[in-house]
């Protein structure tokens, strides 16, 4: 018994002292020493000579080391071995390639594909080595012979990567389609794939590429994947109206079971500004479902897409949509959506904030749980702000703040608490707020209570009374009131009269977007300037420079010099919220894929 304990001890010491010779020998490896490494793995292979792995390492190891000679004497002693893995072929051509006999190399190439004629199954390891070493043809060779040999084979996924890298693009394209329509691997992995290889531009030689075989597929198996995947091209090269074209036909054969599709596209048009494809999809909406409230949401994108884009639209007009539609489907739980739209349009657009109020404060007796309660006392609290009403809007937002504590909505409403605050003038109980609100989970209320905590302490340090502070919250009251003009005036003459104080970077970009608000964009463009010259390093000039670059690309026609500004906001404001976007904005003027 003793003794069998002692073997025992013996077995684990053994074992302990194998393992960490393994440990130390891939640390070796890995910090690039391989004279050390070597040594290891000598000793590792004389020990373990059936373990692949100790084999592999020590002839890279040795390789590094250029000893080629070593590596070849080895791994010829390993060919003889009885039942040796076929990977050892492509590892001893790959040794004669680095010793520049390419003729042996191909010799042992050709023996790896060879074993895979004895056992298919061979086939994966194989070909994946090839691809290890960049042997693509090889590679294709040797997947293509496995496939062929054992239909149950499936190395398509790997194929169509090969073709990607020997930029054979049609068989890459052929080879991701195949999978995805015989159901052998996810529409959204291969079209992640397909994303690096066309562009937005649907000029571009592979984008017409790609459109050309997806055609004749269509052609050939009339099936409504086709469609469905030129509908996504046509997203990418944002053709709104031929992706709506191809999702009406996907509507029509499919029995118009379902309108998602066709209102998620409505939804991408209306993110892109494609507003006549939008109107044209949301009416088709209206038109073809049998939905109550694929009706009602529908509809009132509609009144929306006329509020953006006819710079004088016929209010009343759109009032009597409101109350047909109030008519049409009731003032319930269900409609909302409804009762906020048109408490909003009253508000906003029609400068009437008494009916408004009154129909929410009616919304209120409906039953409701607490996130219906929320967005509703969220919409009521906005109007109230409107009216000057603060303290009833402090009231529902804090409601919501305390009822869903931790939700972004909550977040939202303290938020909201602060900017009530600020337009109140309580810019103490503000900067409370926002200085929780710093560390938001959401980016952009961090970003906006950052940008608010910053413009009240800065403007009350220098102004004990905080006499700029307050014109500026007045302004800005009017701006939310849509009093443009207004508070344009407002904004000119803290300028005039608070010249060179710290309000003045803020009043001259909260100008700025309003003079954009009224195409006035030459005088957006030179307070944008005014800002980034003299303000440039103020805690604004990330803002006007991006605001500048989308006000040149977007309104002015200059991508060129949209492209500078963007690419300052890369160089110089690596920390700032818009350095995603304008990293994104640049790329795409240079004219690089993105994805």
């Amino acid at each position: 018994m003793r003794f069998i304990f002692f073997v025992l001890i013996a077995f684990m010491l053994s074992a302990i002292g194998f393992s960490q010779e393994d440990f130390l020998a891939k640390q070796y490896f890995n910090d690039g020493e391989f004279e050390k490494a070597k040594v290891l793995y000598q000793k590792l292979v004389k020990k373990s000579p059936g373990r692949t792995d100790f084999a592999e390492y020590y002839i890279t190891t040795l390789q590094q080391l250029e000893d080629y000679q070593t590596a070849e004497s080895f791994l010829l002693k390993k060919l003889e071995q009885p039942r040796v893995f076929p990977t050892f072929y492509i590892e001893t051509g790959y040794n004669y390639a680095l010793m520049k006999r390419e003729e042996e190399a191909d010799l042992f190439y050709d023996r790896a594909i060879a074993s895979i004629q004895t056992n298919p199954n061979y086939g994966y390891a194989i070909g994946h080595r090839f691809q290890k070493y960049s042997l693509l043809n090889q590679a294709v060779e040797a997947y293509s012979l496995a496939m062929q040999l054992n239909p149950q084979a499936n190395f398509d996924l790997q194929l169509a990567r090969i073709y990607g890298e020997q930029g054979e693009v049609q068989k890459m394209f052929r080879a991701y389609l195949s999978l995805v329509y015989d159901g052998k691997t996810s529409r959204s992995s291969v079209q992640r794939y397909l994303e690096d290889f066309i562009t937005e531009n649907p000029e571009n030689t592979n984008n017409i590429l790609l459109r050309k075989i997806l055609l004749q597929n269509a052609q050939q198996q009339p099936d409504v994947f086709w469609n469905e995947m030129l509908s996504w091209l046509f997203i990418q090269q944002q053709q709104y109206k031929s992706a709506f074209a191809q999702e009406k036909a996907i509507f029509k054969r499919t029995d118009e079971a379902s309108l998602e599709r066709l209102k998620n596209l409505g939804q991408i048009c209306l993110e892109n500004q494609a507003w006549d494809t939008a109107e044209n999809i949301f009416s088709f909406i209206t038109d073809k479902s049998n939905d109550k409230d694929t009706q009602l949401n529908a509809a009132l994108e509609l009144i929306e897409i006329e509020l953006k884009t006819n710079p004088n639209p016929n209010l009343k007009d759109l009032d009597k949509q409101y109350q047909n539609l109030l008519v049409t489907y009731g003032q319930e739980l269900n409609t909302l959506n409804l009762q906020i739209a048109y408490a909003n349009f009253l508000t906003f657009k029609m400068s009437n904030a008494a009916p408004a109020i009154a129909l929410l404060r009616e919304s209120m007796d409906l039953p409701m749980g607490r996130f219906g309660t929320a967005y509703l006392k969220m919409a009521l609290g906005d109007i109230l702000v409107f009216d000057q009403k603060f303290n009833q809007a402090l009231i529902y937002f804090t409601q919501v703040q305390q009822s869903l504590k931790n939700d972004v909505l909550a977040q939202d409403a303290r938020f909201k608490v602060a900017q009530t605050s600020f337009y109140k003038g309580d810019f103490d109980w503000a900067l409370t707020q926002l200085k929780v609100l710093r560390s938001s989970t959401s980016q952009l209320i961090a970003n906006d209570a950052m940008q608010l905590s910053l413009l009240i302490s800065d403007n009350s340090q220098e102004d004990s009374t905080q006499t700029a502070l307050k014109k500026y919250a007045r302004a800005d009251l009017l701006a939310y009131q849509n009093k443009t003009q207004e508070a344009i005036d407002a904004l000119t003459a803290i300028l005039t009269e608070h010249k060179g104080e710290s309000i003045e970077d803020e009043a001259l970009l909260k100008q700025a977007q309003l003079l954009e608000s009224q195409n006035k964009y030459d005088d957006a463009r030179f307070n944008y300037i005014k800002i980034i010259e003299f303000y440039a390093d103020g805690i604004l000039a990330d803002d006007a420079h991006f605001r500048l670059a989308e006000l040149l690309e977007n309104k002015l026609g200059q991508p060129e010099k949209a492209k500078e500004y963007y690419e300052k906001i890369i160089f110089n404001f690596k920390d700032s919220y818009y350095f995603p976007q304008a990293r994104k904005n640049y790329r795409r003027l240079r004219g690089d894929t993105i994805n």
